[in-house]
């Protein structure tokens, strides 16, 4: 499979084959061969493509309705459940403050999904105006799992999260990468600028800065029309580009909100 305009940030699909069947039977129950078919997440198809995420949630949901009904699972375990079926998904936004403004941590407990036996990923924050949602994340995105958050506003703008292992770009870096190792902000955004737009950003750079914050360096980009504010820094032994994109009207409306919401990421 490839990808356009995402070469560093690519990825691969399972073999299904290596895709492993999950059941959702307590200790001691048995089921029957019907039921037990039921709990299978993901299967084959008659032309071979794995079945998706549907397939899992209306399993995963039907079994948590049996585990009640038959008194296997509590109903305080519920909740865990559910989780389970929205991994990933963990609400990270606080209460608006007197201004209007949320602030969005990464949770510590959200799943990262980059790869056996990284490190936890170090959370970032950022503000949005209220208004602003989470919107679902899918493996079949260019930049695949890279993609960390997407964030959206249909009237305002929209932004994304890219977390990429440093290992990708520098050997030199261990565990304690920062963006100034990286490289100078004109190598920086020439090298990850077209992984954020899609093309060379040549030309496109309208001005640039860097800013320190707590002892950590962030490199921030405004690109031409149509308009996208890119923040980048590094922490771990990970890169961290936030991105912040607007079409003409949006930009003319709520260009300060969009500049504030593009100066607002932190690393934490």
């Amino acid at each position: 499979m490839s990808t356009v305009g995402f070469k560093s940030f690519g990825f691969s699909l399972k073999n299904s084959n290596q895709i492993q069947k999950h059941s959702l039977v307590a200790p001691g129950c048995s089921l029957s061969p019907e039921r037990v078919s039921a709990t299978k997440i993901e299967e084959e198809n008659e032309n071979g493509v794995v079945l998706g995420r549907r397939t899992a949630m209306v399993s995963g949901v039907s079994l948590v309705s049996s585990g009640l009904m038959l008194g296997i699972i509590p109903k305080e375990g519920v909740a865990v459940v559910k989780q389970g079926l929205l991994a990933g998904r963990i609400p990270g936004l606080s209460e608006p403050n007197e201004q209007g403004w949320r602030t969005y941590r990464r949770p510590d407990e959200k799943s990262g999904g980059h790869g056996v036996g990284w490190s936890p990923i170090i959370p970032y924050a950022f503000s949005v105006p209220d208004g602003w949602e989470e919107t679902p994340v899918s493996i079949a995105d260019l930049g695949g799992t890279e993609i960390d958050l997407r964030f959206g506003n249909p009237s305002e703008g929209r932004l994304f999260v890219i977390v990429a292992p440093v290992l990708r770009f520098a050997d030199y870096l261990e565990d304690d990468a920062r963006i100034e190792r990286i490289g100078a902000p004109e190598k920086v955004i020439n090298a990850f600028g077209p992984e954020v737009i899609g093309e060379n950003v040549e030309g496109k750079v309208m001005n640039s800065k860097v800013k320190e914050y707590s002892g950590r360096k962030y490199y921030q980009f405004e690109l031409e029309p149509p308009h996208c504010l890119i923040t980048a820094t590094a922490a771990g032994n990970r890169l961290y580009l936030f991105n912040v994109l607007a079409n003409g009207l949006q930009w003319k409306r709520h260009n300060q909100d969009l500049k504030k919401i593009a100066e607002s990421f932190r690393i934490v």
